[in-house]
């Protein structure tokens, strides 16, 4: 005996060996033997062969309309059997049972399945859904596959170019426009950026490596929202000194200031002030909205991404010429011995009389270094605090900046790039730091003192992160260190300001320790930050490939970090070069520039010789 049966969906036929009261021992027509329950048959018969039956119920199953069988069948719930004896006519041959069954199973929009063997037919609205839907489906396909071939030929569909941003930084990979893209880079072996570069949809590899920044970070554009203007507060005190700041060039957001004011003989009154948006605009604002959502100013050479809105950053900003708003920590300095004595903060207006940039003044780091004089102006002030930092560093007993380090300023303009060395720990990089460490501790300490809650930068076991109790910062050898000195850039130092400046009036801070909206714009901001420092250092690695471009530069200096890996000469920039001999850390190694992929922001290099 030969039977028809279902196995985990599908259609078998196999010679009955044995029979048990619920089971039958079946051999296959390929000798495979298993054990086939009695629910899972639909047909048995002595002849002919299974074999011969299920190939014949193939051929005839082939000509079954499966639209004339829908029509045939009515409404009502039937067996296999009964649709193909009246199809035919009379009682169907195994072979003809098996087609129509087979041809039914094969329709699952046209028939459903009602148990063993038995189907019921769809309704007709139902099935011109569904048919609907596989035609449209069809289509999709047959667009899908058009949409392929062009790619493949390097010839993008209006379609797909129209999509091009969303699918080279936020591919929704349901969209047959996505499913075509994919299958053309599968068959092309190319990354969706040169394809789309081949198909002459991607001339600029900056564009590419910027837009990608700004579809992550800024999914609904960087333009800002309506919004008011802080309100500057009225009847504030005036500053006694005039106050300087000192920042790079192309620098607007300008948070910090100095005044330097001789209160008697080797006695001086320091001022440092930092810019007070958070005397004018409150948490809960809409500015302040503005500012947690962005979190940060986002840098990157040519470009920047502000936190506060230009006309905002404007009105607070310490530009010269103006009495601005700050918070100033002022304090008395001996400058026998450098010793602080008389720490005092308050929130006032002061006059700024100049805004100094690094690329006419850092001629003064030799100058102070070798005892000289430029006759700047602003020198002696700058020389005062510089002898303070120095004596700051000493006492806190940790380097504000290893000497050995160099930071790197990009300058691009006219896509022409100029990258700066600027090696840190030199007098005017250690005046600033030091400023920065006095003020952040001291008011980090301040919120300690009076139980208000604040963000501080901790370290402990070489590891730096953020937290809401006051513990020390052993990289800086301070008992806290919290941000303060950024407001108008780093949302953590406005938040901190705000309780700042509510435990300088004598008011209850916004934030308790424990509140939701602390505690997650802290995690917010962790997650934000190191996220624009990915990009910033992505777009300098960007612009390091351009100048090498520029300059066309064919060898280059180098120097071994590990194994194959090495910082080229005079960049921010770390590569593989695995021709590179095994050699000692430090090293310095001649490599020739064999090719450099702007879009895949890498170059190849090959190794010359240790130099």
């Amino acid at each position: 005996m030969q039977l028809l049966y279902e196995e985990d969906g599908d259609l078998k036929v196999g010679a009955v060996l044995s029979q048990a009261p619920a089971s039958f021992q079946v051999e296959s027509p390929h000798g495979r033997r298993s054990k086939v329950k009695a629910a899972a048959v639909l047909l048995s018969f002595e002849r002919p062969s299974g074999a011969e039956v299920l190939a014949e119920a193939e051929r005839f199953s082939e000509g079954l309309d499966i639209e004339f069988l829908w029509q045939c069948s009515g409404a009502r719930e039937f067996a296999f059997r009964e649709l193909a004896r009246e199809y035919v006519g009379r009682e169907p041959t195994p072979a003809e049972a098996a087609g129509v069954l087979m041809k039914l199973h094969a329709a699952p929009m046209y028939f459903y399945r009602r148990g063993k063997g038995r189907f019921q037919p769809a309704p007709e609205q139902t099935l011109k859904l569904a048919l609907a839907g596989l035609e449209k489906k069809k289509r999709v396909q047959e667009s899908i596959a058009a949409w392929t071939a062009r790619l493949v030929r390097f010839e993008c569909p209006a379609e797909v170019a129209t999509l091009r941003d969303e699918l080279l930084y936020a591919p929704d990979r349901n969209k047959p426009e996505t499913k075509a893209l994919e299958q053309a880079c599968r068959e092309t072996g190319l990354a969706p950026a040169r394809l789309f570069e081949r198909c002459g949809l991607l001339a600029d590899a900056h564009d590419y490596h910027l837009q990608r920044f700004v579809h992550e970070l800024f999914p609904r554009g960087t333009a800002f929202p309506t919004h008011p203007l802080p309100a500057v507060p009225a009847g504030l005190p005036l500053a006694e000194a005039p106050a300087f700041s000192l920042d790079d060039v192309g620098t607007h957001e300008i948070d910090d200031a100095f005044s330097v004011r001789r209160v008697a003989p080797g006695e001086l009154r320091i001022g440092i002030h930092i810019a007070a948006p958070a005397a004018g605009f409150a948490p809960g604002s809409a500015l302040d909205a503005i500012a947690r959502e962005r979190l940060s100013t986002a840098y990157m050479p040519g470009r920047k991404f502000t936190m506060l809105p230009e006309d905002v950053i404007e009105r607070l900003s310490l530009d010269h010429g103006g009495e601005q708003v700050a918070v100033s920590l002022y304090f008395h300095v001996s400058e026998a011995d450098g010793t602080l004595r008389g720490r005092h903060s308050q929130l006032e207006r002061v006059p700024i009389a100049a805004n100094l940039r690094h690329a006419q003044y850092d001629t003064l780091n030799a100058a102070f270094e070798a005892g000289a004089e430029l006759g700047l102006a602003f020198e002696g002030e700058l020389r005062s605090l510089w002898r303070l930092a120095t004596a700051l560093e000493a006492k806190r007993g940790r380097p504000s900046a290893g000497a050995a380090l160099v930071d790197y300023t990009f300058q691009v303009e006219d896509g022409r790039v100029r990258i700066v060395p600027r090696r840190r720990g030199v007098p005017l990089d250690k005046l600033v730091s030091e400023l920065m460490i006095l003020a952040n501790s001291s008011w980090g300490e301040l919120l300690a003192e009076h139980n208000a809650a604040g963000i501080y930068r901790v370290q402990s076991t070489g590891k730096v992160r953020l937290s809401v109790h006051p513990e020390a910062h052993e990289g800086l050898g301070v008992s806290c260190y919290a941000w303060m000195s950024s407001p108008l850039r780093r949302y953590i130092d406005l938040v901190n300001q705000w309780q700042l400046l509510a435990v300088l009036a004598g008011r209850k801070p916004p934030f308790a320790r424990n509140s939701d909206a602390l505690l997650s714009a802290m995690q917010a901001f962790e997650v934000t930050y190191t996220r624009y420092d990915e990009h910033q250092r992505a777009m300098e690695a960007y612009w390091s490939l351009r100048w090498l471009q520029q300059e066309s530069v064919s060898e280059i200096e180098a120097l071994v970090l590990r194994e194959n890996l090495v910082r080229l000469e005079g960049l921010p920039l770390a590569v593989r070069v695995p021709s590179l001999p095994l050699l000692d850390a430090g090293t310095r190694v001649r490599l020739a520039i064999d090719a450099i992929d702007l879009l895949e922001r890498s170059v190849a290099c090959r190794f010359l010789e240790t130099s």
